[in-house]
């Protein structure tokens, strides 16, 4: 009886140890692969790197981070995909492909013309952020860091003014964004669903004659060599999230993920600022090489922003933008723009 005890206590110490042994050995090898459709060499993809070596050096070079740029792991669907099986560990995505997690995301960006400027979106983002960070860990995935690349505009082969003169143009789509695809099209706009790899030799070949993106991302791709007309309207923000797999990350000690946390924080503030600068520098890099802006009227924009109202709002809300989500910003922000209009009357006082 006491030799089966001792038979059985070995096993189990023998099992505890190669158990051990094995997480030991995961903990000295672990690397973390991320997708991103971010062109290599830019300020996103510079940063995440920087981050990745900041995480190396904390560990004792126990973590490395390898990224994947110009979408090598696919759509931002596709990289969702694959961390959800393992294939990747972490992903910088846009809100196209955060909304595959958690569709409430999509209020930060979706929302076309209801952001003025930066403050309103910081602002919003800051009320939104932690309850959207507690959803995403609740499907499987720590947000690390929140940024966003400046205003999307249209760049088209023909001036785009006037709500009506989109009507006429082939509009990039992103594949797969079928409620996108069927909102524009109800407004006789014709989508045409791309990969966003293929939007160059979409606007070369006559299948698309528009494209609502960031001037950064025009520059590097080289879109305004086709379409050389840009619209001087900040449609709507580009915001973006870093994520990584639970997974992958409750695999690291306390220590080493306040470590990991300090430098993602660094890394997200530093593409939020140098994004918004790069956003002007780019449209004055593809000026000199024949880019024209075209400057709205008050009149034109009021245009746009009645289109939206009566047109687009109604739709996106509770098709793109979860019906509560969508009320939930808009009443923030007209709190927000009363404060705002209160506060000189309030220093005047002072």
């Amino acid at each position: 009886m006491k030799s089966k005890l001792f038979k059985t206590l070995c096993a189990a110490a023998l099992a505890l140890g190669l158990f051990t042994f094995s997480q030991a050995q995961t903990q000295a090898q672990t690397k973390l692969r991320m997708g991103t459709l971010a062109p290599r060499d830019t300020t996103f993809h510079k940063t995440v790197m920087d981050m990745g070596e900041a995480w190396k050096k904390a560990s004792g070079g126990k973590v490395t981070l390898t990224v994947y740029t110009d979408g090598q792991m696919g759509s931002e669907a596709d990289m969702v995909r694959r961390m959800r099986v393992g294939q990747l560990q972490a992903a910088m995505l846009t809100v196209g492909g955060l909304q595959a997690i958690e569709p409430e995301v999509g209020a930060l960006q979706n929302m076309p013309l209801v952001f003025r400027d930066f403050d309103e979106l910081d602002y919003i983002s800051s009320k939104l952020e932690p309850e959207l960070e507690k959803k995403f860990a609740e499907k499987g995935f720590v947000v690390l860091f929140w940024a966003d690349a400046g205003w999307v505009r249209f760049f088209s082969k023909k001036p785009l003014l006037m709500p009506d003169d989109i009507k006429n143009l082939k509009l990039f789509v992103t594949a797969g964004d079928t409620a996108t695809l069927d909102i524009i099209k109800s407004f006789g706009v014709k989508g045409i669903p791309l990969s966003v790899t293929d939007i160059l030799t979409g606007l070369q070949t006559g299948l698309i004659d528009a494209v609502p993106t960031i001037p950064l991302y025009a520059l590097t791709g080289q879109f305004d060599g086709t379409a050389s007309h840009m619209t001087d309207l900040n449609y709507a923000p580009l915001v973006g999230a870093t994520v990584v797999t639970k997974k992958a990350w409750d695999a690291f000690t306390p220590e080493q993920q306040a470590q990991f946390r300090e430098a993602a924080d660094v890394a997200g503030d530093k593409i939020r600022a140098r994004s918004r600068v790069e956003a002007d520098e780019s449209v004055q890099a593809m000026v000199k090489r024949g880019l024209t802006v075209h400057e709205l009227s008050p009149a034109q924009k009021e245009a746009w922003s009645s289109f939206m109202e009566k047109n687009v709002y109604p739709a996106i809300r509770g098709k793109i933008v979860p019906a509560d989500k969508f009320d939930e910003v808009m009443k923030l922000l007209a709190e927000y723009r009363a404060k705002e209009i209160e506060a000189p009357k309030d220093v005047a006082k002072q």
